[in-house]
């Protein structure tokens, strides 16, 4: 599936150097993470369903406790840097923290 915004390395070639990039799951990822991160939503929209899917296996056996991981993971998405954001996540596919 082809992504024709900033993602898009084929996109960006072509673009000037005088427009920041920007991310287009940084921000959506990461406060899914913070705000309902108990039903693992930040892990289903970036693709991962097996990390999601434990996930929400860890909260019911935790009782909640296990929430804190997506929570915290949300704060390492808003402090990267939208390229380290894509590179990890979108491209390289590192499922956790």
């Amino acid at each position: 599936m082809e992504n024709y915004g900033y993602t898009n390395p084929e996109y960006n070639k072509n673009l000037p150097s005088n427009i920041p990039y920007r991310s287009e799951k940084k921000i959506p990822a990461a406060l899914l993470g913070i705000l309902v991160g108990c039903f693992a939503l930040n892990k289903f929209y970036l693709g991962y369903t097996k990390e999601g899917v434990i996930q929400i296996v860890l909260n019911i056996v935790t009782c909640g406790i296990a929430t804190i991981i997506p929570f915290i993971e949300g704060i390492i998405y808003l402090t990267m840097d939208d390229r380290v954001f894509d590179n990890t996540y979108v491209n390289n596919k590192k499922g956790w923290f």
